[in-house]
Parts: structure tokens; sequence; C-alpha cells
């Protein structure tokens, strides 16, 4: 297999780099800006590294060929999403995991309700709820990531995985966890396929992350 991240020098980019090179036996496409130079060290005999935007679809489209599965790692309003999901459907690319935040369908209650809110504001009647609703409404064999806010602890890969039109209550997740996440999707370890998934980590429902 091959699989395409788009973003990829952010930091899960890079943690889902490295696992799949130390799990699995796929090939990689890492898609940037400047990736060739930012993240050279990569670079191997599975690995192309290949610089653009998210803009520049007639780059990323023809780096699709050879692809089974993309993983964008940047959240995206709907003018990228649209472009991207025409892409795809061209090329024949059926798996596509996408990067996005929590309360597109209401669905942040509990404590962390009020401070997320007071910084975010009305995700569910934003551009990235219509993102999610281009997504969803595609042929795409997708799962969208509704991610809480992040934060690095080596070795935490604790995950509490809520679906669509279940409450999201965590205040937060880590970026290892979420990159192992991630890494299991494009496996098939983690079995889940046109699905809206909230991540955050089990008994985190806190008023506010813990680190602010």
């Amino acid at each position: 297999m091959r699989i395409m991240i788009l973003g990829a020098a952010g930091e899960i980019g890079r943690m889902v780099t490295a696992n799949l090179l130390e799990q699995t036996d796929f090939d990689l496409t890492l898609y940037g800006r400047n990736v060739t130079s930012r993240l050279a060290s990569s670079a191997n005999s599975r690995v192309k590294l290949v610089d653009g935007t998210f803009e520049d679809t007639a780059t990323i489209k023809a780096n699709l060929s050879d692809v089974d599965a993309v993983y964008l790692n940047f959240v995206a309003e709907d003018p990228i999403i649209k472009s991207l999901l025409k892409i795809m459907e061209e090329a024949g690319v059926k798996r596509f995991i996408l990067a996005s935040v929590p309360d597109l369908y209401e669905e942040v209650t509990g404590n962390f309700q009020k401070w997320y809110r007071a910084g975010m504001g009305k995700i569910w009647q934003s551009k990235l709820r219509t993102a999610a609703d281009l997504v969803e409404a595609s042929d795409l064999d997708y799962v969208i990531l509704r991610i809480t806010w992040l934060y690095n602890q080596a070795g935490n890969t604790a995950v509490h995985v809520t679906r669509k039109g279940e409450p999201f209550t965590e205040a937060q997740v880590t970026r290892q966890a979420v990159s192992q996440f991630v890494t299991d999707l494009l496996t098939g370890k983690a079995d889940y396929h046109r699905e809206s998934l909230g991540l955050g980590e089990p008994g985190t429902d806190y008023a506010k992350p813990s680190f602010y």
C-alpha cells in the first residue's frame, strides 16, 4: 500500500509517518510546504517527498495515481475540502481520513462546553461544518476525526472514541494517541468506515485542558 499524508510536516503528520515506517511495510508520499527540506531526514526508499500547498491541486492529483489512502493532517474549511474530494474521486482514491475539531454537531457537553465554545464559537455554523457535510455526502470511505485539545506525552496512546450523535466531553488528548489511532485506521486495525469520530483522552472531562 501507499499512503499520502497531506500536511506531513506537522507534528502529528511526522508521528504518523514514524509509526507507519516502524509498524508497516507501506510506502509513503509526504506532501506539504517545503517538505523536501523540512522532512529530509525521513527520506528513504519507501518515502516520496513532494513540495506543495493544499491549494496546489494539480500537484496533489499528479501524485495520487498509486495512492490507496489519504490522511489530511490539517483542519480545512470547505474550499480546500471541495477541491480535494474532486481530485480524489477523479483519481479513484477511496479511503480518506481527515482532522477536524469537536462541536461540528453541537455535541460538546458537560464541564468542557463553556470554555470550549467561549474560545471556538459556534463550530456547527462554520465552514468546518460545511466541509464535514461535503465529506459525508461524498462516495469516499471517509473518517472525520473531531480531535480535542492536543498535548504531548510519550507513551500515552489512551483514546476514547465517540461516534456522531454521542456527547463529547473530553478536554484533551495526546498527539501520540491521535497519531496511533490514525495509524490504526490506515492499517485496518481500527475498523471504522464512513464515520465522524470524536477523539479524547479517557477521564479528562475537565472544564478546560489541564495545561491551560
